[in-house]
């Protein structure tokens, strides 16, 4: 067997929370055999299997009683490029930020407002990531998984893929599909998306009046330095809560008290608020407890200032949660995976 498996093995370096808990077994998958493999040892140890890509997206409270497999398969390349539009295809394990950075530098436009997101292209289609107007959906063009209960491969089209805010079949199946390798559509000819939060005001401000792709990536890159911590230097998950989606009634409601509440119509008639907003407006940015806290300039972030347990960010969560339902009638909803 060419899978290494290690007992005991300490996951802070593998989640960007930096929580300190335990896998019973852990492995690194560097290609599709790997995978299988470490299938046939959970079921011969009778043990589960969680997969993990870059960590950016758990919250770990507990040891972990399962084989912990870490996707780390690499590869990236060009299935089809007629001049103008290119379908890339890149492995699972490859990290995100580096792989936007690379389709960038080919010419390719499209995911550079998917800049600076942490974690890997395997974890992308599962949350259905984005950011500044742009989500996976926008540019998807199809994944190949290995159904887990069959041992079956099966490629992905968009429409069998129930891509919503946050949300896909791989999250609503859990533990079922385990994403191999994920599809793009790049254009060789930019179609810039500039209208979602402050990218237009920040390329003026840096005296660009006609954007390349790289030059909003940079953009967008700076903004996002400014307001996200790096988990490198201060634990955290980024985005801790969805932006939740409510009725007008609700909207009416919260601004009788709150008058500069903005909420965004979605197609449906919802309204979708900043979880953000609803948490500053509340008093919890900056809150720290221990070394469980909100970050001090994005309230949005929750954050590890060094020694916090899963279960303390948890407790914080769950307190957030419970003041916002009270104060503004709205259930938040975390993002992160718990364990």
């Amino acid at each position: 067997m060419s899978l290494q498996v290690h007992p005991q093995v300490s996951m802070r370096p593998f989640n960007t929370f930096g929580v300190d808990v335990r896998a019973q077994l852990f492995a690194e998958a560097h290609n599709d055999a790997d995978v299988r493999e470490a299938l046939a040892y959970a079921t011969a140890q009778d043990v589960p299997l969680l997969v993990i890509g870059g960590g950016s997206n758990l919250l770990l409270t507990a040891d972990i009683p399962a084989l912990v497999l870490r996707m780390a398969s690499r590869g990236i390349r060009v299935i089809s490029d007629d001049g103008n539009r290119v379908v890339i295809e890149a492995e699972a394990g490859e990290p995100w930020h580096p792989f936007v950075q690379h389709t960038l530098a080919q010419g390719f436009s499209g995911l550079e407002n998917l800049s600076l997101i942490p974690g890997t292209v395997g974890a992308a289609p599962m949350q259905n990531i984005g950011a500044y107007g742009v989500e996976i959906k926008d540019v998807f063009a199809g994944l190949t998984a290995l159904d887990r209960q069959t041992g079956e491969l099966r490629d992905f089209r968009l429409e069998e893929c129930n891509f919503a805010y946050r949300d896909s079949v791989f999250k609503q199946q859990p533990g079922r599909w385990l994403i191999l390798r994920v599809r793009f559509e790049l254009n060789r000819v930019a179609h810039l998306h500039l209208e979602y939060g402050p990218v237009r005001q920040r390329l003026t401000e840096q005296g660009i009046e006609q954007p390349t792709p790289t030059d909003v990536s940079r953009a967008i890159c700076s903004i996002r330095s400014e307001k996200l911590p790096d988990p490198a230097v201060l634990g955290n998950a980024g985005s801790f809560f969805k932006n939740p989606l409510v009725s007008a009634a609700v909207v009416a409601q919260i601004k009788g008290q709150h008058p500069d509440l903005v909420a965004y119509a979605q197609p449906d008639g919802q309204m979708k608020l900043a979880a953000g907003w609803l948490i500053e407006r509340a008093g919890w940015k900056g809150f720290r407890e221990a070394d469980a806290g909100v970050h001090k300039l994005q309230a949005l972030v929750l954050v590890n200032y060094g020694a916090a347990t899963g279960l303390q960010l948890l407790d914080l969560a769950q307190r957030i949660q419970k003041d916002i339902a009270e104060r503004f009638n709205v259930e938040l909803e975390m993002e992160p995976n718990r364990y």
